[in-house]
């Protein structure tokens, strides 16, 4: 099983079904804010659906198609990080990560998203990771500035949120780049 001790407050592990209900409650306690950014919060309604969610990750990570990690605050459910699908032929991942409201301006995603850049380039051997965000979410983009990915770009109306669409801003490392820093 997959566990990455960041820190001695911070970890990550690799999502699994006892994780269900704190998630779920987690989710349902930070409805209202995670909906502005994230388009599946209305579908996950029920602990059943937040099930799923799990069991899809535990089958990617099987595959090798991808990590799907919950984050430990102090030993609680702060949110979650993982890859979309994973690219072996071209070694790159796109990095996607939430957090819950009361987690929030800790400097837990930050580490976060620095530790599991630092896995897939140092473990997996991966040449590039991208991580996506909304262009107006201030918040989501200042992780990747802080960690010193490169602006790419913006794709213009990538993403239908409920009732209007939302454009992405694009930032990439690479493997030599991270190196260096």
């Amino acid at each position: 099983m997959f566990t990455n001790t960041i820190d001695d407050e911070l970890s990550l592990k690799l999502i699994e079904p006892n994780d269900a209900v704190e998630l779920y409650q987690l989710t349902d306690q930070s409805r209202k804010h995670l909906r502005t950014w994230l388009g599946w919060v209305d579908g996950n309604d029920s602990i059943e659906r937040t099930e799923d969610f799990i069991k899809m990750g535990m089958k990617k990570y099987a595959e090798n198609e991808g990590l799907t990690t919950c984050i430990l605050y102090k030993g609680e459910i702060a949110g979650i990080i993982g890859t979309h699908a994973t690219d072996w032929t071209n070694r790159s991942a796109s990095i996607g990560y939430w957090l819950g409201e009361v987690f929030i301006g800790k400097g837990i995603m930050t580490r976060a998203t620095k530790a599991m850049t630092d896995y897939l380039f140092t473990d997996l051997k991966l040449n590039r990771v991208e991580i996506r965000a909304a262009d107006q979410n201030k918040s989501s983009r200042s992780i990747p500035e802080r960690l010193g990915f490169t602006k790419e770009g913006k794709i213009r109306q990538a993403e239908w949120l409920y009732d209007h669409y939302v454009d992405h801003v694009i930032y990439s490392m690479l493997a030599e780049e991270w190196k260096r820093k």
